[in-house]
């Protein structure tokens, strides 16, 4: 697969951040080395030309007067060498005694010692380095002057035949270096591809965390992350298969009695047949619709499935609209439905805040009342069909723990729930009333789920509790917000005595 350029590799740029400064300093090692070795070619040969200009100046010492017919032989069996290039000059300034009679006498970069001048000076156009050395004669109080000199020339081919010495082991050195550090970057990286391996055998149906036994403390982060990625995923695909397999199950009962009402209504010869397979199928689309919008609701619900933005939510507020949107509803079923606003005996009496701010999804709240106010109107008119009442009251308490919480209770005066079915009440598809033959519409048993599920996912509670004289009273709190913002909803809640 073609590589994108853009895309920046991590062992090419890790081995370019380490191989290049290797290198640097490998090359700053040699220019160093080249630099020192230079110099000590430089003070070893000055002392060799010192030396053999001290050594012909002794000569002369010891000759005395023989000195013009004993010393030029010896100098020249000294410089007899012709791989040293040596050059040599002996002269009082008046009489060349020997040597090179064109040798300058002065020149530049001049290095002084007690008794000799060692300085660079050009003879026949090439560059030569001159030793000189005055010898006093104590006879006729001349001095006499001796000179041994090289071309620099020799000197650039010692230096560099020095500098191939040094490099050579640190040419190797370097190679050794870029290939430690080449397998050190590849045994680092090691853990990333096996990694990537690790996710790659992973599959939608088998998501297994990571294993970090043999993974780097730098690198634990990413894979905890990812392992925590990856429960959050299958959590998620567990719900989702849970949800299909749920929703699968719980509409294929409605949409059969679609087709058969259909069918019936197809083939029926009396209009009163018809009428009466439409009325069915009517009423089998009804429940196949709202069944529908409940599991909608549920999938929404569902921790991690959909990350709900919250907001500030007046909580009094939201529940007083719900209540208004199930009068209509509720005076055709002859139920006196009213709300209020109450004090319990855990409240802050220090707050004069009438606002319940929740940190929440007004619409997810809001599918709470409505569930729990179609719960009530379901069962209550059959039990009470004189004189059936539902109230929300909304009100303001102090949880266990200290914190302040928004409470809703929906009490009504119905049949109330058999204690054997209370476990069970907050459970996916648990259908009470199939089993107690309440006499009313057979439902999906997803209401209550749906709302445990929501204030779960507010960090609140949802309870159920027997009312005294038999009813059911549905109990909701949710954890107040520290220092509200402008809540969603802006109109406050009635806090009037009961409305009904």
């Amino acid at each position: 697969m073609p590589t994108d350029p853009a895309v920046t590799s991590l062992r090419r740029s890790l081995l370019r951040r380490l191989a290049a400064p290797l290198s640097m300093l490998a090359l700053m090692s040699g220019l160093i080395a080249y630099w020192l070795a230079w110099q000590y070619t430089q003070h070893v040969i000055d002392r060799s030309l010192v030396d053999l200009a001290t050594a012909i100046s002794k000569q002369i010492q010891l000759a005395g007067p023989d000195a013009p017919f004993t010393v030029p032989p010896l100098a020249k069996a000294m410089f007899s060498d012709p791989s040293d290039q040596l050059i040599y000059r002996i002269t009082d300034g008046e009489h060349e005694l020997a040597g090179e009679p064109l040798l300058p006498l002065r020149g530049t970069n001049v290095r002084r010692t007690r008794h000799t001048f060692v300085f660079e000076a050009e003879l026949d156009g090439n560059a030569v380095r001159v030793a000189q050395v005055r010898v006093e004669d104590a006879d006729d109080g001349k001095a006499m002057l001796v000179e041994v000199a090289q071309p620099v020339r020799h000197r650039y081919r010692i230096a560099a035949e020095f500098l191939v010495a040094i490099m050579m082991p640190l040419l190797l050195l370097l190679l050794a270096g870029w290939g430690i550090v080449w397998r050190a970057v590849n045994q680092q990286l090691g853990p990333l591809s096996h990694l990537a391996d690790s996710l790659n055998r992973q599959t939608h149906m088998s998501l297994e965390p990571v294993d970090e036994t043999n993974v780097p403390l730098e690198i634990r982060p990413l894979t905890s992350a990812m392992n925590a990625l990856l429960g959050r995923l299958k959590t998620a695909l567990d719900a989702q298969r849970k949800f299909i397999a749920d929703a699968a199950h719980q509409l294929r009962t409605p949409l059969t009695a679609v087709k058969l009402h259909a069918e019936q209504a197809a083939v029926a010869r009396d209009p009163q047949q018809t009428l009466t397979a439409v009325h069915e199928l009517r009423a089998a689309a009804d429940r196949a619709v709202r069944l529908s919008n409940q599991l909608l609701s549920l999938a929404r619900a569902e921790p991690g499935e959909q990350a709900a933005r919250f907001v500030d939510v007046d909580l009094a507020t939201l529940a007083f609209e719900t209540g208004a949107e199930w009068v209509p509803r509720a005076l055709a079923a002859r139920v006196d439905l009213g709300f209020q606003r109450g004090d319990k005996p855990g409240d802050d009496p220090s707050s004069d805040d009438p606002s319940l701010v929740v940190r929440g999804n007004p619409v997810l709240l809001r599918e709470v009342i409505a569930n729990l106010l179609d719960n009530a109107l379901k069962y209550v008119p059959l039990a009470r069909p004189d004189g059936a009442r539902i109230t929300v009251d909304v009100s303001r308490v102090t949880l266990a723990s200290g914190v302040p919480a928004a409470e809703i209770i929906v009490e009504d005066n119905g049949p109330g729930v058999p204690a054997n079915q209370q476990a069970d009440l907050f459970k996916r598809f648990f259908r009470g009333d199939a089993q107690n033959g309440a006499g009313v519409e057979t439902g999906a048993g997803l209401g209550l789920a749906i709302v445990h599920d929501i204030i779960v996912m507010h960090g609140g509670t949802v309870s159920y509790e027997d009312t005294q004289g038999g009813g059911s009273r549905f109990v909701v709190r949710v954890p107040l917000v520290a220092k509200p913002a402008n809540a969603q909803t802006a109109d406050e809640a009635p806090t009037a005595a009961p409305t009904h």
